[in-house]
């Protein structure tokens, strides 16, 4: 079904894992293709609660646009972005289930956009991330300009696309980029840790929190508190919820089966 990655379900998990790697995983119009079908896959199916998003080896994650498959030929850039970047990205912001992104190795330019448009990076400490854009005389794309300061603040998210510099791992946990730097060595571990944190959450809550979340800096405080009311009637009404309030009371763990 897949060709240039591969799809498994375990318990509640998809791991999507791009499998290019002898280009390290650089995004070609196929490979975008079956990034938003796989993402759009697990979001059909009612059984999932969380998505790992990852790459094969350990040098690299994404090695951003393909340049040399062609996928570009006969097309203006924007139109690329337009035809194959931006649905990936959008899929991935959009699904209302948690995706974590396991950064097994370099995500560079566009690669990049897509670790930083998942909901949660955790990364080998090994690992970094560059805006390799401005080498090639180009501007951050696939959402780097709306991650990038919404991260790190606007100057820092200058600095690093004007420069292009390779921002590693553990400095790009210290000023907010990622979530966690992790020992090679452990990196499945962590992983593991919070899939398996996520696997048992109430996953509507998390769904409508991302949404919601998802739209918090372009909206001023009335507006957000309207959704949050809003989110909160929808949320009431979910199995999760019951038992949630249930358990709290008798104090117990719930038991959320992601509905």
């Amino acid at each position: 079904m897949y060709e240039n990655l591969t799809y498994e379900t375990h318990d509640g998990v998809v791991t999507i894992t791009l499998n290019r790697p002898q280009v390290y995983h650089a995004l070609s119009s196929a490979l975008l293709q079956e990034i938003k079908q796989a993402i759009d896959e697990a979001g059909a199916d009612n059984s999932v609660r969380v998505v790992v998003l990852t790459a094969t080896g350990d040098k690299a994650f994404c090695s951003g646009a393909d340049l040399k498959s062609g996928m570009t030929s006969g097309m203006s850039l924007g139109t690329s972005l337009r035809q194959y970047y931006n649905p990936a990205i959008l899929a991935i912001r959009n699904l209302p289930k948690p995706v974590l992104c396991r950064l097994n190795g370099l995500a560079a330019g566009a690669g990049c956009s897509l670790a930083l448009a998942c909901d949660m990076v955790i990364a080998a400490d090994t690992a970094y991330l560059c805006q390799i854009f401005i080498n090639i005389g180009l501007m951050p794309d696939a959402g780097s300009t709306f991650f990038l300061p919404r991260l790190i603040g606007t100057q820092r998210a200058f600095e690093i696309a004007s420069t292009g510099r390779k921002v590693y791992a553990p400095e790009a946990a210290q000023i907010g980029l990622i979530h966690k730097a992790i020992p090679a060595a452990d990196l499945d571990l962590s992983v593991a840790e919070m899939v398996e944190y996520y696997r048992n959450a109430p996953t509507a809550a998390i769904g409508a929190m991302k949404q919601v979340l998802n739209q918090s800096l372009n909206a001023d405080l009335s507006q957000m508190l309207e959704l949050e009311a809003e989110g909160q009637d929808v949320l009431a009404k979910t199995f999760d919820a019951g038992e949630g309030i249930m358990a709290f009371l008798q104090k117990r763990k719930a038991n959320y089966r992601g509905k």
